[in-house]
């Protein structure tokens, strides 16, 4: 989703967002750095298959997806991390890694953490990676209702 559609989304749901520009960066923590943003705040989004079905993990980028939680909290057989390869074509018009945590707009379950779900605002990437969009969790919960899940572990 660029960047101008994802704003078009937000503004048509009355969402107030903050536009956060920052040099390139390419990992949760150096965007956090680079952004001044606590790690915490940063929800990085990772692509994993659930019994091989693609599912979208929104997560603090202090934190890291564990797979066994996420086998034991969702009942099922396998989860396994999604390659870059297979994620790309998700999201065409996002740059590689750099996909809004938005999953629904795609037909993707989300999931988030309930780390996460502590936060009175997040920021994450506008589908590149030289922008953030940071507003209340509150309404990234009324946009996409995410289930919310304890699948995470500290790194």
């Amino acid at each position: 989703m660029p960047l101008q559609k994802l704003r078009n989304f937000l503004d048509e749901q009355g969402v107030r967002y903050v536009l956060i520009v920052h040099s390139p960066a390419y990992t949760a923590q150096e965007i956090a750095a680079s952004a001044h943003i606590p790690g915490k705040k940063l929800a990085k989004t990772v692509m994993a298959k659930v019994d091989g079905k693609m599912s979208m993990f929104v997560l603090p980028a202090t934190y890291q997806l564990d797979l066994g939680k996420c086998k034991a909290e969702m009942n099922a057989k396998e989860v396994e991390l999604a390659s870059e390869e297979e994620s790309k074509y998700l999201f065409p018009e996002c740059e590689i890694g750099a996909m809004p945590p938005f999953g629904n707009l795609y037909g993707l379950p989300v999931y988030a953490c309930k780390e996460l779900a502590e936060n009175d605002e997040i920021a994450f990437n506008a589908g590149n990676h030289r922008e953030l969009i940071k507003l209340p969790f509150a309404d990234f919960q009324r946009l996409v209702n995410p289930t919310i899940i304890d699948i995470t572990k500290e790194m």
